[in-house]
């Protein structure tokens, strides 16, 4: 996928923004060829040089840039020039949709091995234990907590880990 499409790539985009957030994103949407440094990027995007630097951290720790550091001779100084690599994208991307399903797989675990119930004024919801506890009395205003259905909720996680598996082309153990 060429530089350009990858960050047309509306998928891509939301993942840059989860990332840096709206203040970083204007740094990691229009990267720069070559190194440039952090100063020149704020001046060049007319941002805070604090947000330019937090959003070049963060995609740093996502190793998506990289930096050089250069001493000044003269007066001491340590200059980063920063290099955007996006190149790996896509593999953080793939490796998220992995992290995503294991954390549904879990989840659904979860919900499929719990029972619970729920406040129908509150909405708020709590385990079998948490409600016996409470006298199956919501704690917050003491309307009964009512048998909660949760097959839908279930259903619709095998939906999402069916759609998980297909696109990353695994299957479940023990499926």
């Amino acid at each position: 996928m060429a530089f350009e499409d990858l960050l047309s790539d509306p998928v891509i985009q939301k993942y840059l923004h989860e990332l840096v957030g709206p203040k970083g994103m204007p740094v990691a949407a229009a990267p720069p060829d070559g190194e440039v440094t952090d100063e020149e990027l704020a001046e060049e995007l007319d941002l805070e040089l604090n947000d330019v630097r937090r959003a070049l951290f963060i995609l740093y720790e996502n190793d998506l840039a990289s930096y050089r550091r250069l001493r000044d001779e003269d007066s001491g100084w340590l200059t980063y020039l920063w290099t955007f690599e996006y190149d790996k994208i896509p593999e953080n991307l793939e490796e998220e949709m992995y992290r995503l399903l294991e954390a549904l797989r879990q989840r659904r675990e979860y919900e499929r091995t719990h029972e619970f119930y729920l406040c129908e004024v509150c909405s708020l919801r709590f385990e079998f234990g948490e409600a016996m506890d409470f006298g199956f009395e919501c704690p917050e205003c003491g309307s009964p907590l009512e048998s909660m259905e949760n097959s839908r909720l279930v259903e619709s996680m095998d939906d999402r880990i069916d759609a998980l598996e297909s696109e990353l082309n695994v299957e479940e153990l023990g499926a």
